[in-house]
């Protein structure tokens, strides 16, 4: 790649930095390999919509799936008008991979989200994730890491418009913080979740690169880049593992569709098109979910003891035989006396195989005991004979009496409205409070437990109990990877659940200990990563924030020591303090002085939440509407024609505006079962902000936040 000449400034160099000749302007230049990288990209997908395939596949299946690979690859070469193709250049003392004592002349690489080649297969844009682009990440002042200069470039609507120089072998040139980098963080937020290829921190980026053989937990305070951090850890693994990942799948797991709608673009944007996308329930999602559990109840049915009074449950249909098996074969019968059944069922049942899996052995084990039989008497029987033997009516019926089918949703059906079967299953392992709690009847209370599995009112925690019944019978398939965001608010059942789509692969699980909303969020990550059967896994922490500024996350912290006391307080890099405003109103006036403060949001650029408490949603949107102000429900993609979003609290979690209004944060603690739950829950909306926060409140604040 030629060398280009840099300017020396430490400071943006923009197209309004002074006159200058074109062909001594490196801003000119740079603009100019933009240019001619768009061009090589574009004849890259020429190339790639010309290809033919008629005469290089041998069948219409083969023909259907290279097709579809080349559909992808011609999808994933798309020109994005307003992203980058590049962002940074390095400029390297001496050629990468070489040694340098060789004293071989550096080279320039342009870094971007994708590689891009022109017509003689040489490189004009190095992908983010090759080992040649990791100095642009993590080489400083101290490490430089063989760069002599690294170039981050700024952009303005897709157009390359500035550059920034660092001169990291340069001992008259101090470290300092990178404007442009400073600038692209804070950028407003419009649209959809955006990746964060061009702002990576060398710490972020050691968690990125953390190779596939192990799982990585993140712990991550608000505005760490944790959502990101994962997100950008798969389109790595992608990239250095792609055709192990091809074959065993990858996955990325979030708490709810608003979530996965809002970072959905953000692995497609990185050229990354088959990671697939769900959430707990859509896991699970074997039956209609159609109701609710009190919270007594999904306490218990989320627990990790329910786990083994499933694995109960699904072993009591074993009996052992009472009666001989007898096969008839033309004019000689064959009898397998009952101890022997009995040995042979014992045995698979020791052996603690999946139920489903043990039941398509057992024929076979009643059948090479015929075989066996047979060859003592004389014979010399094959396999085709002990396959036969297998299918034969009586062991047939000697299996379906021992070992009988079981139907995982109707097992669970059984177990929550038969107390009886629960009290046998649960006996020394739940309490009966317990018992009764997750009972779908009650002694006198005039309620029927369902008839069917169609009909029953199943709620989500149903849902995660009928996945355990399912893999205790076959074996839940595993993927090569699996990224788990919020972890923190997982039960120990569905934690078994995640872990069970990652059995043979490993995961990346993200999560905020402090941010856990739900009665049963884990307390710790080692508890957490034990459910997952994933124990030991390395337990990263991110406490430098990019998102929220200063004032914000240093009033949000607050609520630490009441929420998560073991936590450290996260610190934020943003040079400015940010929009912090708390404004006291009275009870009659609160709608109106919340409306006047998404007023004020609207006059500044970028995008604004309105998070309130559920109860609160409503008035709001009614207020909303008579104002005259159009306002999106969370999940939908904002514009410049609409910027509000009203935001119940339940919902606030992992997302982000510029501005957001909070109202009355009270109601919010208040809408929640308990007070460390509420205080959560208000930590989490009090941390959305990316430029200003206003809080609007009649009631008192929380003591915690007013050091009372």
């Amino acid at each position: 790649m030629p060398s280009h000449a840099h300017h020396p400034t430490t400071e943006p160099r923009t197209e309004s930095s002074g006159p200058r000749p074109a062909s001594d302007d490196p801003l000119h230049r740079e603009k100019s390999h933009l240019a001619a990288s768009r061009t090589a990209l574009r004849a890259m997908r020429a190339d790639a919509e010309a290809l033919n395939i008629a005469d290089v596949t041998a069948n219409w299946v083969n023909a259907e799936v290279l097709q579809g690979e080349i559909d992808a690859r011609i999808k994933a070469l798309a020109d994005l008008s307003h992203t980058p193709l590049f962002f940074g250049r390095l400029d390297y003392l001496h050629a990468p991979g070489l040694d340098l004592a060789e004293g071989a002349a550096g080279e320039n690489f342009y870094i971007g989200r994708r590689h891009v080649h022109d017509a003689d297969g040489d490189p004009m844009v190095i992908d983010w994730r090759a080992p040649v682009s990791q100095p642009f990440y993590r080489a400083s002042k101290k490490d430089p890491m063989d760069l002599k200069l690294r170039r981050r470039f700024g952009y303005t609507g897709g157009e390359l418009t500035a550059y920034e120089d660092e001169h990291l072998t340069d001992p008259t040139e101090a470290a300092r913080t990178s404007a442009l980098l400073q600038s692209e963080i804070e950028r407003p937020r419009v649209g959809p979740m955006r990746d964060i290829v061009a702002t990576i921190q060398p710490e972020q980026d050691e968690i990125v690169r953390a190779g596939i053989g192990g799982s990585v937990c993140v712990q991550g305070a608000p505005g760490t880049g944790k959502t990101a951090v994962g997100l950008h850890r798969v389109a790595y693994l992608l990239y250095a593992h792609r055709e192990r990942l091809a074959r065993s799948g990858t996955l990325v797991i979030g708490p709810n569709r608003s979530f996965l709608h809002y970072i959905e673009q953000v692995l497609p944007a990185l050229g990354e098109l088959e990671v697939k996308q769900a959430t707990v329930d859509d896991l699970v999602g074997h039956v209609e979910v159609r109701g609710t559990d009190e919270t007594a109840a999904a306490m218990v049915k989320g627990d990790a003891r329910m786990a083994e009074v499933l694995r109960r449950a699904v072993r009591s249909h074993i009996t052992m035989p009472q009666e001989p098996c007898v096969v008839v074969r033309g004019s000689r019968r064959w009898r397998v006396p009952a101890y022997e059944l009995e040995e042979i069922v014992g045995e698979l049942r020791d052996r603690e195989i999946r139920y489903g899996a043990a039941r398509e052995a057992l024929p076979q084990r009643i059948a090479h005991a015929v075989l066996v039989r047979m060859e003592q008497a004389g014979e010399a029987p094959d396999d085709r004979v002990q396959d036969a033997v297998a299918r034969n009516a009586a062991v047939k019926a000697a299996v379906k009496a021992v070992w009988p089918p079981v139907d995982p949703a109707k097992l669970v059906l059984r177990l929550l409205g038969d107390a009886e079967f629960l009290a046998e299953q649960a006996e020394g392992i739940l309490t009966p409070e317990e018992q009764k709690a997750i009972l779908w009847t009650q002694p006198g209370s005039g309620k029927r437990a369902a008839r069917s599995v169609k009909s029953a009112k199943w709620s989500a925690a149903d849902a995660v109990l009928i996945d355990e019944a399912m893999d205790l019978v076959a074996r839940t398939p595993s993927l090569g990877h699996v990224v788990l965001d919020e972890a923190q608010d997982l039960s120990p059942m569905q934690y078994r659940a995640v872990g069970r789509r990652c059995t043979t692969g490993s995961a990346t699980i993200l999560g905020d200990i402090a941010q856990g909303t739900t009665p049963w969020a884990t307390n710790t990550w080692e508890e957490a990563l034990t459910h997952l059967g994933k124990p030991g896994s390395a337990v990263e922490e991110l406490t430098q924030g990019f998102r929220v500024p200063r004032e914000v996350i240093a009033y949000a912290s607050r609520l630490l020591p009441a929420i998560a006391p073991d936590l450290t307080e996260a610190t934020s890099i943003r040079e400015s303090a940010g929009d912090f405003e708390i404004r006291t109103v009275e009870a009659a006036d609160l709608t109106a002085a919340t409306l006047t403060a998404c007023d004020d949001a609207l006059t500044k650029e970028g995008s604004i939440g309105l998070i309130a408490a559920a109860a609160r949603i409503p008035a709001l949107r009614t207020a909303l509407e008579a104002a005259g102000v159009s306002c999106l429900a969370p999940g939908e993609e904002t514009s410049a024609e609409a910027r509000l979003t009203l935001v119940p609290a339940t919902l606030a979690k992992g997302l982000e505006y510029d501005y957001v209004v909070l109202d009355e944060p009270a109601a919010i603690v208040d809408g929640e079962p308990d007070e460390r739950t509420g205080l959560r829950r208000l930590y989490v909306c009090l941390t959305r902000p990316v430029s200003g926060l206003t809080v609007v409140h009649a009631a008192a604040l929380p003591d915690q936040l007013t050091g009372r």
